[in-house]
């Protein structure tokens, strides 16, 4: 309303300066005028001169006939004396026309002078009266568009006022499905699931597929071995997808995340799962070999990673006052080391679209912090996402033909662009707000931490796992088995840290793993985790399915409010 209080104070200048103009033009015509009217004032006095001159001339020629008549006046007048006398009626005759032409023409003159005078005077007034009624209507204005200014500003505080409460019954809404939250997904039966089950379950009319989604909270599991009597085992969880559940669905529950990741919350979402049940789908999505389909296929078949980057910048485009900057960061954990795929000589180092992970010795390194590349859209955040992945570590085993050796992390670091946050965080009066998201603090001892010359409003943190595997099914030896013992020990003190986050204990062992060493952020205080179990509906690998399952039961008896922590744990989020 101000900017259209400015155009109507713009117009009526305009228009002021318009009718000044013209009264400009009235007024030099009405001096071009008075100029022409003294020019003809100048001529009448000439010709009256010249009248008088006339007058005076007939007059004397007159007389001087008179004179020379008298002597005469029994004679006849001369025939000169005729003619001059002729010629002298003529001119005066003449002079007397020329007096009365020009006596009407210096009145036309004069009555045409005033008229243009008059109605240059009778617009100067209107222009007048004019201007004023506009100077009015723009105080008026002017008044209105105060007052619009002074409601809009009462507005915008009340909309920030709206805005803070939006953001802690959001966070309670969070709370109450519960700050760690666990979520299932049943991958379909695929076609190499045959090969494990056994040729007695294969002819019998029975489905093979022992995993089902009661509804959207449960999980039954038929445990059918031989010599045994069937026993069937149920979970519940907060949300149960069933095979034919797709990645857009997933996602839907992902979204409520993203909004407190922009409140200042740290978010992280944990596929958790055997090997060939689905993780890396749900994460990234299928991927595909074809150069002119994107990385991870159709975009229906999308996972949380790419859906998620295209979310968080979406979410920040609708609010551009807080000036967030999002930068990325990858890394793998492998063997219990650390390794950066964002690293300039891990890209150089590396040829070819897949790597050795058992023999490449010389890029095992830990990184503190890693990497982090900034990134201003969906795009670009996917695209270096793409081409970092082929520097996973990966393994074919009797499993799973392209089986990930290695915790993918990726992990999205919003900075806030003002170092000191919003003013209204900095003049936030009264005490700690419950729930209140720790602004920009990261846990000084995690390999992940900021340096404190910058300001982080929240990290997004993308986690695949890799598969915990029963070594005699997957068949795995020498360095490979290795690989698989490093993998169980780092998920095994995963399990240990959030049980002791469930059982309050006064110490967590976020050090006995760097996969929790590095996940520390996000694993305690008010973080907010999400814990995606994917497992496979097939007979044959059951047990690691009940392993997985238990594990999602273990996560959900973790009390996040009141979780105890000693010198590892994280602190208790404060008012900025």
């Amino acid at each position: 309303m101000p900017a259209q209080g400015g155009r109507w104070g713009r117009f009526l200048e305009q228009r002021a300066r318009q009718l000044q103009r013209q009264v400009q033009a009235k007024e030099e015509r009405i001096v071009e005028l008075e100029t022409e009217n003294a020019v003809l004032h100048l001529r009448l006095a000439q010709y009256q001169g010249m009248t008088g001159k006339g007058d005076s001339t007939a007059t004397r020629l007159c007389s001087q006939c008179r004179e020379r008549d008298l002597p005469q006046r029994s004679t006849a007048p001369t025939t000169p004396q005729l003619h001059c006398q002729v010629q002298l009626c003529v001119l005066v005759q003449n002079l007397k026309q020329d007096m009365k032409a020009l006596r009407a023409s210096s009145l036309e003159v004069f009555r045409t002078c005033r008229e243009h005078l008059q109605d240059g005077l009778s617009a100067a007034v209107e222009a007048v009266q004019r201007a004023q009624l506009c100077h009015e209507a723009l105080l008026a204005w002017q008044s209105k568009a105060g007052h619009l200014e002074r409601s809009l500003q009462e507005v915008s505080a009340r909309y920030e006022l709206e805005k803070q409460k939006r953001k802690m019954l959001h966070n309670c809404l969070v709370e109450l499905k519960g700050n760690i939250r666990v979520h299932c997904r049943i991958r379909p039966l695929l076609p190499f699931d045959k090969e494990f089950d056994d040729p007695a379950s294969q002819d019998s009319s029975v489905p093979a597929g022992v995993v089902h989604a009661v509804d959207d909270e449960t999980v039954l599991v038929k445990c059918d071995r031989p010599a045994h009597p069937l026993i069937n085992k149920t979970y519940n969880f907060e949300r149960v997808y069933g095979p034919a559940e797709s990645q857009q669905v997933v996602f839907g529950d992902v979204c409520p995340l993203l909004t407190s990741l922009l409140d200042g919350y740290n978010v992280c979402i944990l596929a958790y799962g055997q090997t060939g049940c689905g993780k890396s789908y749900t994460m990234l999505g299928p991927r595909s070999k074809e150069a002119h389909v994107p990385p991870w296929g159709p975009h229906r078949d999308l996972g949380i990673m790419p859906r998620a980057a295209r979310e968080l910048f979406r979410l920040i485009s609708e609010n551009p006052s807080k000036s967030l900057k999002v930068d990325v960061s990858i890394v793998e954990v492998y063997n219990n080391d650390i390794l950066d795929l964002l690293a300039k000589e891990r890209r150089t180092a590396v040829s070819g679209p897949k790597r050795d992970a058992r023999t490449s010795k010389a890029a095992k390194r830990e990184v503190s912090p890693p990497t982090r590349q900034p990134v201003h859209s969906a795009e670009d955040f996917i695209a270096l996402a793409a081409g970092s992945l082929p520097l996973r570590a990966r393994l074919a085993t009797q499993v799973h033909a392209c089986s990930s050796r290695s915790h993918l992390i990726i992990t999205a670091t919003l900075t806030a662009a003002s170092p000191c946050g919003s003013p209204a965080d900095r003049q936030s009066p009264g005490p700690p707000l419950e729930g209140r998201p720790a602004w920009g603090r990261a846990s000084p001892g995690s390999p992940g931490a900021q340096r404190p010359a910058e300001q982080v409003h929240a990290k997004l943190q993308l986690v695949d796992l890799a598969g915990s595997e029963c070594v005699g099914v997957s068949g795995v030896t020498g360095s490979a088995l290795r690989e698989t013992l490093s993998i169980n020990r780092s998920l095994a003190a995963l399990a240990d840290v959030l049980g002791a986050l469930s059982e309050r204990r006064g110490h967590v062992p976020y050090r006995n793993s760097q996969l929790t060493h590095f996940l520390q952020d996000v694993l305690g205080g008010d973080a907010k985790l999400l814990v995606i179990l994917c497992v496979s509906p097939c007979q044959t690998h059951v047990a690691e399915t009940l392993r997985c399952l238990g594990f999602g039961a273990q996560v959900r008896q973790v009390q996040r409010g009141q979780a105890g922590g000693g010198s590892a744990a994280p602190r208790k989020p404060r008012n900025q």
